[in-house]
Formats: C-alpha cells, sequence, structure tokens
C-alpha cells in the first residue's frame, strides 16, 4: 500500500512539472511574441474606439432608414374608453334624481398619407444618402488610423535601428580603449591617451541609453496607438531594403487624377452636396398641399340605473358600431415666413456645400503636391546622405591608420569618429523619412500600406 501511494504521488508529480512547464513556456511565447505590421494595422482598425463609434452611427443610419420608409405606411391606431358617472341630473322638468351612468366606447382608425409635398419621398432619399456617408466617414477614418500605424511602426524600425548603431560604436569603443592600453603599455603611446578613450566610452554609453530610451518611448507610442499593454510590447523587425528612385513617382498628376476620383474626402463632400439639396427639395414641400384619407370604425354602449330597458352590452356594441371616411386637404397659404426662411436657409447651405467642395479639391492638390515635393527631396537628401557616409567612413579609416602609427592625435580621431557617426544617423534618418513619405504617395493613391 505504502508502495502504492508512493508511485501516485510520483504520477502526480509529474504531471504538476509537465503542466507547469507548458505554463513557463506559453507565458514565455506570449511574451515573445513579436507584431508584424498588418497585425498592427488590423488590430487597430479592430479596436479603436472612434471606429467603433462609427460603426455604431452606421447602426443608427440604418433605424433612420427604417423609420423612413414607415412613413409610406399607414398608421393604425385602436382606442377604448369607460366612463362613469355619478351626481344629481335633471330627468324630467323641474325633477332631479341621482343618476350613476356608465359609458363604454371602442373604436380602431387608419390614416394614410397621399401626398405631402415629396417630403417623404425626400427624406427617405436623404436617409440613404446619410448611411452612404456614414460609410465614407468610417472609410476615411480607417485610412488616417492605418497611416498613423504605419508611421509609428516605421518609427521603432527607425528608432531599433539607431540603437543598433549606438551599441556598434559603443563596442567599437571598448576595443578601441583596449588596443588603447596595449599601445601605453607598449610605450608607443602617452598614458592620457587612455583617459581620451574612456571618455569616449563612456560619451557612447550615454548615447547608447539614449538611443533605448528613444526605441522603448517608439514602442510605446505604438502600443498607445493600438490600445494594448506596453509591458511585453515588441514588434516584427522588417528589413528596410535600400531605398531607390524606383519607389518615386513621376509625376504628381495621376495621384491627383487618382485621388479626385476616389479619396473618401471628396466622395463626402460631394455627398453633402446632394444632400444640401435634398434639404432644398423638402424645404420647398411647405408650399405644397398635403392630402390624407382616413377610415374610423367604433361602436359603444350606455347604462343608466333610471332606465331598465337597456340592451344587453354586447347587443349595444353591436347595434351601435359605425364606420366613417374623411379626406383631409392642407392648404399651406400664409406660415409667417416660415416656409420662405426654410428654403432660403436651405438653399445657402446647399452652397457652403459647393465651396466646401470645392475647398476639399484644393486641400487634396495642396498635400499631394506638397507630399511629392517632399518625397523628392527625401531621396535627394538620402543620396546625399548615403554619398556623406561613404566619404566619412573611409576618412575614419584613415584617421584611424594614422592614429594606429602615430601621425593623429586622439583628439583628431575622435572628431573624425564623431563625423562618421553623425553620417551614419542622417543616412538611417534619411531612408526612413524616405520611405515615409513614399508611403503616402501610396496612401493618396489607394495602395496598401502594409506592403
Amino acid at each position: 500500500m505504502k508502495k502504492t501511494m508512493t508511485n501516485y504521488i510520483k504520477v502526480n508529480m509529474k504531471n504538476i512539472l509537465l503542466v507547469c512547464v507548458f505554463l513557463i513556456a506559453t507565458s514565455s511565447f506570449t511574451q515573445q511574441k513579436k507584431w508584424t505590421l498588418q497585425e498592427c494595422v488590423a488590430h487597430a482598425l479592430e479596436n479603436n474606439i472612434s471606429v467603433k463609434q462609427s460603426e455604431n452611427t452606421l447602426l443608427l443610419n440604418e433605424q433612420d432608414i427604417l423609420a423612413a420608409k414607415g412613413q409610406f405606411l399607414p398608421s393604425v391606431s385602436a382606442s377604448m374608453s369607460q366612463g362613469l358617472s355619478l351626481g344629481t341630473s335633471l330627468v324630467a322638468q323641474g325633477i332631479f334624481a341621482n343618476r350613476t351612468s356608465h359609458s363604454t366606447s371602442l373604436g380602431i382608425s387608419v390614416s394614410q398619407s397621399v401626398f405631402s409635398g415629396f417630403r417623404t419621398l425626400n427624406s427617405y432619399k436623404q436617409s440613404q444618402l446619410n448611411s452612404e456617408l456614414g460609410q465614407l466617414e468610417l472609410n476615411r477614418l480607417k485610412d488616417d488610423i492605418s497611416l498613423n500605424v504605419v508611421n509609428a511602426y516605421l518609427n521603432v524600425l527607425f528608432n531599433k535601428e539607431n540603437l543598433e548603431t549606438a551599441q556598434a560604436q559603443y563596442e567599437f569603443s571598448e576595443k578601441q580603449l583596449t588596443q588603447v592600453k596595449d599601445l601605453v603599455d607598449a610605450g608607443a603611446q602617452p598614458k592620457a591617451n587612455i583617459y581620451d578613450a574612456e571618455a569616449t566610452l563612456s560619451r557612447d554609453a550615454q548615447q547608447v541609453t539614449i538611443a533605448e530610451n528613444n526605441f522603448n518611448l517608439a514602442l510605446l507610442t505604438l502600443s498607445q496607438l493600438l490600445q494594448v499593454p506596453f509591458n511585453g510590447f515588441d514588434v516584427e523587425i522588417i528589413n528596410i531594403d535600400t531605398p531607390s528612385e524606383a519607389l518615386l513617382y513621376k509625376d504628381a498628376v495621376p495621384i491627383l487624377n487618382y485621388a479626385l476620383q476616389n479619396r473618401n474626402e471628396i466622395k463626402i463632400a460631394e455627398k453633402n452636396i446632394e444632400s444640401a439639396q435634398l434639404n432644398t427639395k423638402i424645404s420647398k414641400s411647405g408650399y405644397l398641399p398635403n392630402v390624407s384619407v382616413g377610415y374610423g370604425f367604433g361602436t359603444n354602449a350606455f347604462y343608466s340605473n333610471l332606465a331598465d330597458n337597456e340592451a344587453a352590452f354586447l347587443d349595444q356594441l353591436n347595434d351601435n358600431k359605425g364606420h366613417s371616411f374623411n379626406l383631409n386637404v392642407g392648404i399651406p397659404i400664409f406660415s409667417r415666413f416660415q416656409n420662405k426662411t426654410a428654403v432660403a436657409k436651405s438653399k445657402i447651405q446647399e452652397d457652403n456645400s459647393k465651396l466646401r467642395l470645392q475647398q476639399a479639391k484644393l486641400d487634396l492638390e495642396s498635400n499631394i503636391q506638397r507630399a511629392y515635393t517632399d518625397a523628392q527631396a527625401a531621396f535627394k537628401a538620402y543620396d546625399a546622405a548615403k554619398k556623406s557616409l561613404a566619404s566619412q567612413e573611409l576618412a575614419f579609416n584613415n584617421s584611424q591608420e594614422r592614429y594606429n602609427i602615430g601621425n593623429m592625435t586622439a583628439f583628431d580621431l575622435e572628431q573624425a569618429r564623431v563625423q562618421f557617426i553623425n553620417a551614419q544617423s542622417s543616412l538611417i534618418n534619411a531612408k526612413y523619412d524616405f520611405v515615409f513619405k513614399t508611403k503616402v504617395l501610396d496612401f493618396y493613391m489607394g495602395k496598401s500600406l502594409t506592403n
């Protein structure tokens, strides 16, 4: 029995250990998850609060369409009343008596609008148009969010590359310090060079710290944009290929032509004109007559303590039932200037919507021209930074060789190294600046930003 219990405990302990290992491995996998650019964009579009609010607005628009459709249908209502009357009443000339009476009435009525000056039809069209506008606003919002996420993601990659450069420089300074110590021990260099090398190493360590902080801040910004916890958050590093002039568009005209036909802000401005025109038509309906028809059916029953010959309740309801039909025509004559001012204000709004479309086109053209010019300048800056880095690298290598043979001071070598580091940073900055600005042009061309 004791042996069996021991085996049982061993088996359970083994199972517990396996579960713990699995949980640790799962936790480690979760913490090591790295977000891709596609995942970041998809998550932002799915979970952004503004997107969810816009989606709720679409649901409200659907209810408005349903309500507008209902205006074409007849309205049906039923009524029922029960009355009780108590007190003294005149029953004959000079004769009063205590009277208690009960009255019951039942009815149902149907009303149908026949003509409302086309208000109902135009209101239905406007509800459909508002739904289209809501969808366009949602698409515009998603476009902006996607561009912001791509920008934040590229900023993470930019700071990651800066961090790697700073770490590489720190490692180089460590090796340089070791080399200087060896030369000093050999009597080839003065001991003061050790202090210079140590100061350089300290400055490089500070640059690594600054680069790490900038990288963490870039990750924090992206995580906040995605609305996910920052702890353990990381992204997949994409190797940004060496940019080339092939990424540039040869002319801004095709971009502008495409954008004017397809950009959501232009479509929204155009739909707003249609909505303003419908508002004008709805306002003009106030000058036209309204025609409606109605039907009613009702019956009633009455009882009093002063009469003994009333028919039974159901018999009274059957005997007193009746039908009614009506035709109502409302002709506006003078509305105290309400119709006139409504139409005038609608026309003003219509003119404003046309002006907003013109302004939207001007803004779009200005943004595209600026983005195209910025991309051209960014490529030139990148090309210049690439050439500068090649020159500074050659100069630094020459300076290092001269320093090793004693023909250059440590101060001059440090100056050459600083210039080389600055050239590296400038190239990284120019590269990501150019890549993002080409992404902006892709954005206006309707291309995917995650490729």
